[in-house]
């Protein structure tokens, strides 16, 4: 029952900025901890950033922080991804994915893919002159 489907992508040039949505359903992002990740070609999927039902558990990649910002509105039940001064190689194919919150993990953990049950389909990224 438990659903996301992100949006947003496109096409940009270096330097500039795009704004990802993640979509929720089927449950509230309050219970949730959502994750950003995302896989260019020939590499492994990676994450990017995630989020807890806690508003300081937020946790970046390194290639992201200062230029990444996750963010939630739950009215809307949707998760962010601010993305400003993009690179080149941040070109990838950008998934949402949904976790039942865990007591027995750290903040830290979320970064894994492992840890996630519900994934999206994925929203393309390309950063390009």
């Amino acid at each position: 029952q438990e659903r996301v489907v992100e949006s947003g992508g496109g096409l940009v040039q270096p330097g500039g900025s795009l704004r990802l949505s993640c979509a929720a359903s089927g449950f509230t992002l309050e219970y949730y901890a959502i994750g950003w990740f995302r896989q260019a070609p020939g590499k492994e999927r990676e994450a990017v950033s995630c989020i807890s039902s806690s508003e300081y558990s937020a946790v970046y990649a390194d290639s992201v922080k200062g230029r990444f910002t996750i963010s939630r509105d739950f009215a809307k039940n949707t998760v962010y991804l601010q993305m400003n001064s993009l690179k080149p190689e941040d070109t990838a194919v950008y998934y949402c994915a949904a976790t039942r919150m865990n007591p027995q993990l750290a903040y830290i953990d979320y970064l894994q893919t492992g840890v996630y049950d519900w994934w999206g389909q994925g929203t393309r990224v390309t950063v390009s002159s």
